[in-house]
């Protein structure tokens, strides 16, 4: 069987919307996905609703929390959240204002570059809640003044970019603690290049993370042992997926295309109190 818990829509800066992303999964014969947008649930409902159609499929609703450390960004995923909880939509609505500002601060420093887009084009390519970078990447792209969405981070809106704009801190333990409070599992995404990592596991641990991202779609099988070792070591479980988009343009894996070994999605499940056959 084959999983993947790190999928994003329309209600961020996924391409597909949630119907899509569910009906491109059942065509590749992907048993369990997990709906994972960036700082929304927008996407959740309608995929378990699209899924439905398909009982040879289910959707684990989720969410990612993208928070700050001194020296770059660490994201949280949330699993078997409820996304109707109010608190949480209340708290992720928050976070998602303050991306508005960022996102209008980073065109304005784009005009003074000479690299003038519109803003209102910038929220038509967003189309869900959150809007995210690569809207803006796109947004360049379309005016031609990039050949790739990549070139737009890496020229101009990565980290170290002269648009760059820094987004309100949110500190990992609070995503951790959203996540428990919303009834979920909070996981650490893709942490191989995270500085201090087993620091900050032992951290947040505390606080209540459960497990790591150790099968993620760009990581080589030697950074995949690394962090099955870290999460034994630390009493966590591992969690795995492609962090898919739908962008086409080479820079992602394929949808379902990360070995998960049943086991850690049995025991995510388990810890859940659910069952990955249960109807």
């Amino acid at each position: 069987m084959t999983y993947d818990l790190h999928l994003h829509t329309t209600a961020s800066d996924g391409r597909l919307n949630p119907d899509e992303i569910v009906r491109l999964a059942v065509e590749k014969g992907i048993a369990v996905i997990a709906i994972t947008d960036h700082d929304s649930v927008g996407g959740v409902e309608d995929a378990i609703k699209e899924s439905q159609k398909f009982p040879q499929i289910k959707v684990v609703p989720g969410v990612e929390i993208n928070t700050d450390l001194p020296s770059g960004e660490l994201h949280v995923l949330g699993y078997f959240i409820d996304y109707k909880d109010p608190v949480l939509i209340n708290s992720l609505e928050k976070i998602r204002e303050s991306r508005v500002g960022r996102a209008q601060k980073m065109v304005e420093k784009l005009r003074n570059l000479g690299l003038p887009v519109a803003w209102d084009r910038v929220q038509e390519l967003a189309r869900g809640e959150s809007i995210c970078r690569p809207h803006i990447a796109q947004a360049l792209l379309e005016k031609g003044y990039v050949s790739a969405e990549r070139e737009a981070f890496d020229k101009y809106i990565g980290r170290n970019g002269p648009a760059y704009v820094e987004r309100e801190k949110v500190k990992p333990a609070d995503a951790v603690a959203m996540i428990k409070k919303a009834g979920g599992l909070p996981v650490l995404a893709h942490p191989a290049d995270i500085a201090d990592l087993e620091k900050l596991i032992s951290g947040l641990k505390a606080a209540g993370l459960i497990g790591i991202e150790a099968y993620y779609g760009e990581y080589d099988a030697r950074t995949m042992n690394r962090l099955i070792s870290i999460a034994r070591r630390y009493g966590l479980l591992t969690t795995g997926g492609t962090d898919y988009h739908h962008f086409q343009d080479g820079r992602e894996p394929v949808i379902g295309s990360v070995n998960i070994p049943e086991k850690s999605l049995a025991d995510l499940f388990t810890r859940a109190g659910k069952h990955i056959h249960d109807n």
